[in-house]
């Protein structure tokens, strides 16, 4: 199973079913779909979940369409977009750089 972390202001939109995408730049994980993943709260690191990849599909931040944005958390502007990926993976996230954008099907259940 691979793992993938997220900030606590999502785990909620997770659990309601708002938040079915996330995006992952540099992948260093080489997700790719019906992948079983668990998920992690970033901050204290406890599992909450588990899910799988079920579509898989890469862009440029700079290229990202409207349709991009469904099942996904919104960003007050592009630069607070920028901002928030750069605070995660560092100052060399620009438009020209690649996200992976995964839609996943979440399973609350126990994870040990």
């Amino acid at each position: 199973m691979k793992n993938l972390k997220f900030a606590p202001e999502l785990y909620e939109q997770i659990h309601a079913g708002t938040k079915t995408f996330t995006w992952r730049l540099f992948d260093d994980k080489d997700l790719t779909v019906r992948d079983t993943l668990i998920f992690f709260n970033k901050q204290t690191l406890e599992s909450f979940g588990t899910g799988e990849i079920t579509q898989l599909y890469v862009k440029t931040l700079g290229t990202l369409e409207e349709s991009d944005w469904l099942g996904h958390e919104r960003f007050a502007s592009e630069d607070i977009m920028y901002e928030t990926y750069r605070n995660y993976y560092g100052d060399s996230v620009t438009p020209d750089t690649e996200v992976k954008i995964i839609q996943f099907k979440f399973k609350q259940d126990l994870v040990v």
